[in-house]
């Protein structure tokens, strides 16, 4: 198993036994609704050390948004609306959908023709509700 393999299987253990009979009342108690303003501040956290080009808040700001989007994932999946296999499969369908011209033979001669592709693709998702 490689190492990110190990400490994502570790970070899924504990957020697990933070959502779990002994575990943390504060993250228990979370909902879709109560973790918005997290995300949104993680985001702008993020967003700053981008611009600061500061890669020590970087790594842990993406740590921290990694997170959210765990726990989100174990929530709902607690309550049977979707799992983190479900996240999961559905970014790399859709990145796959969206880069024919790295998984299909589908060749762009331009970044002008690569984003009115990705434009058209996403178009098209949205039609057929697959976004």
């Amino acid at each position: 198993m490689s190492h990110s393999r190990m400490y994502f299987s570790e970070l899924l253990h504990t957020i697990k036994e933070l959502l779990g009979k002994n575990g943390c009342p504060w993250d228990k108690r979370q909902t879709n609704e109560s973790l918005q303003e997290h995300l949104t501040s993680e985001m702008d956290e993020l967003i700053q050390a981008i611009q600061k080009n500061d890669h020590e808040n970087m790594c842990e700001e993406l740590g921290d948004l990694l997170y959210l989007i765990l726990l989100l994932s174990e929530i709902n999946g607690g309550n049977g609306l979707f799992t983190l296999d479900d996240v999961l499969q559905t970014v790399n369908r859709k990145l796959i959908r969206r880069h024919p011209h790295v998984f299909a033979e589908i060749a762009v001669k331009s970044d002008d023709e690569l984003r009115a592709q990705w434009l058209a693709i996403k178009a098209k998702e949205k039609a057929e509700n697959l976004n």
